[in-house]
Order: C-alpha cells, then sequence, then structure tokens
C-alpha cells in the first residue's frame, strides 16, 4: 500500500496550510485599507481568467473524491458523463442570467438582493433562509469530506486538519473578506489544475487494467437510473447552484459581461474535464480489481444476497464511495503525496469561499450591511464554531443536500419567472406560495406512489437516496418544480381575483396588471453608508423600488 510516512504527511498537509495562512496574510495586508463594501464584495473588478479560476475552485470541493468515482462503480460511464454534465454546465447559467441581474441591481452583489427589489421583503428572506443553509451544510460537508480523506489517505487522525483549516481560513478570511478569498482562489485554483494534470498522468501510467473485468462489469452499458439521473441530477444542481452566493459574488465581480461570459464558459469545459478524470477512478478502481476486491473466503458469490453474507461480511463489498481510495492505495506513496496536496488546495478553496460567501450574504440580508467592519469580521470567526461542531457528528451530509435540492428544485423555477419581462404582474406572493407548494407536491406525490402518507413524508427526506431502483426520487423532482409552478399560478390567480372584487367592492380602477414603474438600479437598498466610516453610522436606506405592493 502506498502510503506516506507520518511525517510526510504532516508536512505536507501542514506546510499546504502554512503557505496559504501566508499568502492570504500577506493579501489581507494589502487590502488593510479598503472599505466594509469592498470587504463583503468586489463589484465590476475582475478579468475572465482570474474568474474562470475562481468559479474552478468554488465549484470543486475534496467531497468530488467521494461522489463521482461512487456514480461510476453505480451507473458506469453514463453516470459518469451525466454528473460531470449536470455540474459544470449549470456555471453557463451565471454567464446568461448574470448579466440581467446585474443591469437591474449593479450595486448588488447577491441574488436575493435583485429577489429583495423585484418582489419584496417576504420573498427575499425565503431566498435568504434557504441559501444560509445551503451554504451551512457546504461548510460542514466540506470538513466532514477533508476529514474522512485524511484518514483513508494516510491513516492519520483527520481532526488537526480540520481544525488547522478552520483557523487558517478563518484568520485571512475575517482579515481581508470576498476579496482575499477571491484571490486565494485564483492561486489555488491554478495549483489544482497543475496537480490534476500530475495526477492524472501518474494514475494513468501506474494502473493495470484487467481487460477481461470490462465488460463483465457492466459500466458500459446503460441503465434506468442513469437514464433517471439524466432529468434528476440537472434540476437538482441547476437549481441549488442559485442557492450558493459565492457564484454570484463572483458573476457580481466580472468586470463586464464579456469577462463573465467567456470566465464562466472556461470554467464549464475545466470542471467538467476534471470530474470527469475523478468519476473515471472509479471505472478504473473496478477494472483493475481495487474495488470491490476479491471476495473473502466463505462469501457466497453465486448468492450475494444471502443473509450470511451480510451477517459475516457486513464490509464486503466496500462502498462505491471508496474506490477512488482503494485505487490510490494501490500505487506508490508519491502518488498519494501529490493526491494529498491536491485535496489539501480544494477543501481551502471551497471552504474559505463558503465562508465569505456566508459572511456578505448575513450582512446584506439580515442586517443590511449596517454593522461595522469589525462586526462583519467577528462574524466570521463566529460562524466557524457551529459548522466544526455540525461536521464532527458526522451526520448523513448526503440526505440534507437532498432536502436542500428539493428545496431549491421548488422554489427557483417559480423565482426565475420574474427575469421574463413580460411576466412583470408575478409577485412575491406567488414565489412564496410557489415554493412552498413544490414542497407540499412532493408529499402529495409520495403519499399517492406509496399508497400511504408516512412514506409520504418520507419521501420528503429522500431517505432512499437518488440511486434507489424505483421511480420515487424522479417522481420528487417532477414534483416539486412543477408543483411549484402550478401552485405559483394558483395564487397569482387568487390575488388577482382578489384585488379585482376589492377594486369592484370599492369602485375603483383594477390596476393590479398595470405595468410598474421599472426598478432604480443606482439605488442600494443596502447601502454600504459612508465608505471612510468604520462604525458605518452614516448609512442611508433608499428605496429602489417604483410601485408598492411587490408582495400582494
Amino acid at each position: 500500500m502506498g502510503v506516506p510516512s507520518t511525517q510526510a504527511s504532516n508536512a505536507i498537509i501542514y506546510l499546504t496550510y502554512g503557505a496559504f495562512l501566508v499568502t492570504g496574510l500577506y493579501i489581507a495586508w494589502r487590502l488593510r485599507t479598503q472599505s466594509k463594501g469592498d470587504f463583503l464584495s468586489s463589484n465590476r473588478t475582475q478579468k475572465a481568467i482570474p474568474l474562470a479560476l475562481n468559479f474552478i475552485a468554488s465549484a470543486l470541493g475534496s467531497g468530488i473524491l467521494f461522489s463521482y468515482p461512487e456514480i461510476a462503480t453505480i451507473c458506469g460511464v453514463q453516470g459518469v458523463v451525466i454528473y460531470a454534465l449536470s455540474s459544470s454546465l449549470p456555471l453557463l447559467v451565471f454567464g446568461f442570467l448574470g448579466p440581467i441581474i446585474r443591469k437591474n441591481c449593479p450595486e448588488g452583489f447577491v441574488l436575493t438582493e435583485w429577489t429583495r427589489r423585484r418582489y419584496g421583503v417576504a420573498a427575499a428572506l425565503l431566498l435568504s433562509v434557504c441559501t444560509l443553509i445551503t451554504l451551512f451544510l457546504y461548510m460542514v460537508a466540506e470538513l466532514s469530506a477533508l476529514q474522512q480523506i485524511v484518514t483513508a489517505l494516510t491513516g492519520l487522525d483527520g481532526l488537526p486538519a480540520v481544525i488547522v483549516e478552520c483557523v487558517v481560513t478563518t484568520i485571512y478570511t475575517s482579515l481581508g473578506g470576498f476579496r482575499v478569498s477571491f484571490v486565494t482562489d485564483n492561486i489555488q485554483g491554478a495549483m489544482v489544475l497543475g496537480l490534476i494534470i500530475i495526477a492524472v498522468i501518474t494514475i494513468g501510467v501506474e494502473t493495470h487494467v484487467d481487460r477481461s473485468l470490462i465488460g463483465s462489469s457492466g459500466f458500459l452499458d446503460a441503465s434506468l437510473l442513469g437514464w433517471q439521473l439524466v432529468y434528476i441530477l440537472p434540476v437538482a444542481i441547476f437549481t441549488n447552484d442559485f442557492f450558493i452566493s459565492g457564484f454570484w459574488l463572483r458573476t457580481f465581480a466580472s468586470r463586464d459581461d464579456k469577462a463573465l461570459r467567456l470566465g464562466t464558459s472556461i470554467a464549464t469545459i475545466v470542471v467538467c474535464i476534471i470530474l470527469t478524470f475523478v468519476g473515471v477512478t472509479g471505472l478504473l478502481s473496478a477494472w483493475s480489481g481495487a474495488w470491490p476486491g476479491p471476495a473473502p473466503p466463505g462469501y457466497n458469490t453465486a448468492n450475494p444476497d444471502d443473509p450470511a453474507n451480510l451477517e459475516n461480511f457486513p464490509d464486503y463489498p466496500p462502498p462505491g464511495s471508496l474506490s477512488f481510495f482503494l485505487l490510490i492505495a494501490e500505487l506508490p506513496a508519491w502518488v498519494v503525496g501529490i493526491v494529498l496536496c491536491m485535496v489539501v488546495a480544494l477543501s481551502t478553496a471551497a471552504f474559505d469561499s463558503f465562508q465569505s460567501a456566508m459572511v456578505s450574504t448575513a450582512s446584506n440580508d439580515l442586517v443590511r450591511n449596517k454593522l461595522g467592519l469589525w462586526w462583519v469580521r467577528a462574524a466570521v470567526v463566529l460562524i466557524i464554531i457551529p459548522v466544526i461542531v455540525v461536521a464532527l457528528r458526522s451526520p448523513d451530509i448526503l440526505t440534507i443536500y437532498l432536502i436542500s435540492d428539493l428545496v431549491s428544485a421548488a422554489l427557483v423555477p417559480v423565482l426565475c419567472v420574474g427575469l421574463w419581462e413580460k411576466m412583470y404582474f408575478w409577485r412575491g406572493f406567488e414565489v412564496v406560495v410557489g415554493g412552498l407548494g413544490g414542497i407540499l407536491s412532493v408529499f402529495i406525490f409520495g403519499c399517492i406512489y406509496y399508497g400511504n402518507a408516512t412514506d409520504g413524508g418520507n419521501l420528503l427526506l429522500l431517505e432512499g437516496g437518488l440511486y434507489a431502483n424505483n421511480w420515487a426520487a424522479f417522481g420528487a423532482f417532477v414534483a416539486a418544480p412543477v408543483g411549484g409552478m402550478l401552485f405559483g399560478i394558483g395564487g397569482l390567480v387568487l390575488r388577482l381575483g382578489f384585488l379585482w372584487g376589492r377594486a369592484k367592492w370599492a369602485g375603483t380602477r383594477f390596476e393590479a396588471l398595470d405595468r410598474p414603474a421599472p426598478m432604480n438600479p443606482g439605488a442600494f437598498v443596502g447601502g454600504f453608508g459612508d465608505e471612510g466610516s468604520e462604525d458605518g453610522a452614516e448609512d442611508v436606506v433608499v428605496s429602489g423600488t417604483g410601485k408598492s405592493g411587490k408582495f400582494f
């Protein structure tokens, strides 16, 4: 087994963290005179290549070493291609929708600010809560994945690495804010690209594939689950990306629309290639015999479902999520060292992006950017405490992710209706009713599909996961957006009917379908106040709306 020595493993991990800390502190020192607005965002300052590197670093995390090889062991080549495309292509949406959002809300820096202007406070708060919960879960998942990977690659306890990563990213993020995260992501993104190229070459050279296992594995064949994932994964990932405010921060940071489109296009291609390579390691692990390995003596290979197998060999075969690490274990120690350095860079880049995004979102949405800069810096430190506590409990993050995906699948479609200018009469009432109605639709579908309310409620939690051999997960991800739109339309009819009746009763003109005055793109509701003031005491709230009654 190619495992670096304890001394070598510790040196790779902590020297990498040390390099990131020094780099982050240097950048933060250079930005020591920045304003609160610059701390929270970096609007219209970045060119295409830095944007691309940032989107790459933000879209990847150490968890990809579990999920993408696992899909290969379940759905083969079909699953790898679908998962890679589903994860990368949604990045193009930010290049397409970003210019529209920025045109209407140029001084904002997160999607919730546009939502507040377009739909009102209620819809914005609903989106903000979903965004903050999603970012929190991503941070927890990143730390949980890092802890498991360090242990799997080196045999060491992964907890110290988790703590050091939190300390390092918290120090430079609390001092430099989003801008230091942006610069470090450039470095980490370029570093990851180089390490992945080296890792791909070495794995390809050092891995010996048993050709007899290729045909018998069935990984070249299509499957029902694979075809279901053609719909499930794009819907889940595309809508959930709207909740990742780190992507929106980078969208607003682009210098112009051309840089944004070019940056997201480059990032899409690179991320797709990287995720495909990572997923293929699951195939190589199976075809080289590293996964699941030879059956232990006494294992009934003729009947894998034999109760005696489950009783005597509960850990065989190992889960597909470990296939990458089983493959790496067969390679020389220096390859593991390269992968370990790549993991630290991946995890650090993703984690500091989530940190800065959560603080910027909370500052904008919950306190309207009224806190002074030092209070915002303190918030960066405080947020990390519950993240570490939850991460150390090692919760089933995948299940919680799936719940978040269902919520986004219900809310995002009704939210995006407002991007169409001809739907100017679509209000926050429809967004809230549609989002909540989409979740209710999943429950209704579950009750019909299973024939009872208990299993219908469990479907809201997707306890069977995405990879169950039935139509439950597929139906849930159909019910959420379709039901959400139907409920939204129903809410529209109800609201218009109420306003029409009220106008008739009062003998006044029915105005609900009148085109409202355009949003004032120059007025930022959550202003930063006096940019030279540390406490933000001179913040001024300005209404950027043309007409009241956005919610109802």
